[in-house]
């Protein structure tokens, strides 16, 4: 499949601690092997359609491993991207 762009926001909720959530949720999207950009309100995931839409659910399960959280996606296939290399 071709390669897709996603907007990610995720926002822990009840918690102290932000933290846990956002990097157990960005460690399962670099452990698949996707383009990841952090970002100040959101992160930008580029990779295989595939590959992305599984590290999402993975990261998503991860999150909510440490808290409540919503998670607000925006996919394209149509925004300019590349794979790094």
């Amino acid at each position: 499949m071709d390669v897709i762009s996603a907007q990610v926001s995720l926002y822990p909720l009840r918690t102290e601690h932000l933290g846990p959530a956002i990097d157990a949720f960005a460690d399962a999207l670099r452990e698949a092997g996707l383009c990841v950009e952090p970002g100040p309100m959101a992160t930008l995931v580029i990779g295989e359609a595939d590959v992305l839409f599984g590290a999402l659910q993975r990261g998503f399960e991860a999150a909510c491993a440490e808290s409540d959280v919503v998670m607000q996606v925006t996919v394209s296939n149509a925004c300019p991207c590349e794979l790094p290399g």
